[in-house]
C-alpha cells in the first residue's frame, strides 16, 4: 500500500566521519472511523522502524475525516489517554523511533484544540497546541478550534534538535526562526495543505523558504486525498528536495546529517548576520 521514495539527490550527501539519521514521511487519506486510522499509523510506524528510521512524521488531524463534514474531526476529538494515541503508544514500545503527528484534545463546550504529540518508547515525550489556526482562504478554523497560547518545545533525536510547527505555522516565519534560534537543526511539520489555486506552489515554495530562512531541515507530511494535496517533503538546510511523495499514500525516506546543518551555517550564517530580533508570542 505504502511505496518508498530515495531519489539520487541523496546521493553525494555524506561527509568523511558524518553520522547519519534516517528520517521518513508517512501520508495517508484519513477516513471517518479512527479506528482505520490508528491501524494505517501503526503500520506507517512499523515500516518506518523496519527502514531503520529514528523518525517518522505523520500528518494533522488524524482521528477522522470526512469531505462532507468538515467538522468530524473536532466532533470525534480524544483525550491523550483515549484509544487512538494509547493504540500509538503500544506500537512505539516496539522500538526506538520517535513519531510526531497531531490530534483533536476536547477542550470546552464541544471545542477542542489541535494538539502535536511526541511519542517515543511508548509515552508522549512532547507536546504543541497549534499557534496559528487556519483562518484563510474561506475557512475558519478558529470557529471550533482554541488557539495555543505557548511556543512548542524542542526535542533531541539522535543528537539532533528538533523543532515542533503544525501545517498553517508554515507561513508565519517567526516561528520557524524563534526554533532555530533556540538550537533547531530540524524542524518537523505535521499538515494537512487544503488543495486550492497555486495552494501547491505555496507548500512547495514555502517549504524551501523557511528552510533557508533557518538552515533548518524540514520534514513536512501532508495529509492526502480528495481535499489536501499530500505531497510529503524532506527539504536540506539549503532548500533542497532530498525526497517527495506526490498525492498518493506513501511512506517516504531520506537521511539527514547535523554537519550538514552546521557546513550550511558556516557558509550561509544568516542566523548570526541577523540584525532584526524575533516578535515574540503576544
Amino acid at each position: 500500500m505504502y511505496s518508498s521514495l530515495t531519489p539520487s539527490l541523496l546521493d553525494g550527501y555524506a561527509w568523511p566521519g558524518e553520522k547519519e539519521m534516517n528520517v521518513a514521511c508517512g501520508q495517508f487519506a484519513v477516513t471517518p472511523d479512527w479506528q482505520t486510522n490508528a491501524r494505517t499509523c501503526i503500520t506507517l510506524m512499523a515500516q518506518a522502524a523496519q527502514r531503520h528510521a529514528s523518525l517518522l512524521v505523520l500528518p494533522e488531524a488524524l482521528l477522522a475525516r470526512d469531505d462532507n463534514d468538515p467538522q468530524l474531526s473536532v466532533k470525534s476529538a480524544q483525550r491523550l489517554d483515549g484509544g487512538f494515541i494509547q493504540r500509538l503508544c503500544e506500537e512505539s514500545r516496539h522500538n526506538t523511533l520517535t513519531t510526531v503527528l497531531t490530534v483533536h484534545v476536547p477542550s470546552s463546550d464541544g471545542r477542542a484544540v489541535n494538539t502535536l504529540v511526541v511519542l517515543r518508547g511508548g509515552k508522549i515525550i512532547a507536546q504543541y497546541a497549534k499557534l496559528h489556526l487556519y483562518d484563510a482562504f474561506n475557512m475558519r478554523e478558529s470557529a471550533y478550534v482554541d488557539a495555543g497560547a505557548s511556543e512548542p518545545p524542542l526535542i533531541e533525536v539522535e543528537g539532533m534538535k528538533v523543532g515542533l510547527m503544525t501545517c498553517y505555522d508554515l507561513r508565519f516565519p517567526e516561528l520557524a526562526l524563534s526554533l532555530a534560534l533556540r538550537g533547531a537543526e530540524l524542524l518537523v511539520l505535521p499538515a494537512a495543505w487544503v488543495r486550492g489555486p497555486l495552494k501547491e506552489q505555496h507548500w512547495a515554495t514555502l517549504l524551501s523558504a523557511r528552510a533557508l530562512d533557518t538552515t533548518c531541515y524540514i520534514i513536512a507530511a501532508g495529509e492526502c486525498g480528495n481535499k489536501n494535496i499530500g505531497q510529503s517533503r524532506v527539504i536540506d538546510p539549503q532548500g533542497v528536495t532530498l525526497a517527495a511523495a506526490a498525492e498518493e499514500p506513501a511512506l517516504i525516506l531520506a537521511e539527514v546529517a547535523r554537519e550538514r546543518v552546521m557546513q550550511t551555517r558556516e557558509k550561509l550564517p544568516v542566523l548570526r548576520n541577523r540584525r532584526f530580533a524575533p516578535p515574540r508570542l503576544l
